[in-house]
């Protein structure tokens, strides 16, 4: 399968690499895409080196799969072009609220995914995917009703 990585030179794209390297996954071909400014740096992945595509040309025909990881405003521009032509996880927070791609956390409601319209799944911010997954059972067993959470996160976050 071939996945693309888009913001792969950001703080969660290199995040999305190191959990892709551990998982035994069958990755054909990896294209790692991200700003003009980022174009031709070389990362290692399960030790071999791949080079850093520009975004703005970059041809999604080749995937399978892109991973959006740079921001609203690139998946505002960037995500609708690629998922004419590939599946795309979106993880900025441009198409969590909209009814025509759904809003997945897989361990709570990935049912979901049967209902997906534009080949655009969403995921919510960090701190709700966490807490979703631990009050999923209990919610399951009990019935949660009404939850209040506060959350201090850094603004680089």
């Amino acid at each position: 399968m071939n996945i693309a990585i888009v913001g792969a030179t950001g703080n969660v794209g290199r995040k999305i690499l190191e959990v892709l390297e551990k998982k035994d996954l069958s990755i054909e071909n990896l294209f790692l895409v991200a700003s003009s400014k980022s174009v031709g740096k070389k990362i290692i992945f399960k030790g071999k080196e791949c080079i850093v595509s520009d975004l703005a040309s970059f041809d999604f025909s080749k995937v399978k799969i892109a991973f959006f990881s740079a921001g609203k405003e690139i998946s505002k521009k960037f995500v609708e072009k690629a998922a004419k032509s590939c599946f795309v996880i979106d993880n900025s927070s441009y198409y969590r609220m909209n009814s025509d791609v759904p809003l997945v956390v897989p361990q709570v409601n990935s049912e979901d995914l049967n209902n997906i319209k534009k080949n655009i799944i969403a995921n919510p911010n960090c701190s709700t995917a966490q807490l979703v997954i631990a009050l999923k059972p209990l919610h399951d067993l009990f019935i949660i009703k009404r939850i209040v959470v506060s959350t201090y996160q850094s603004v680089s976050g």
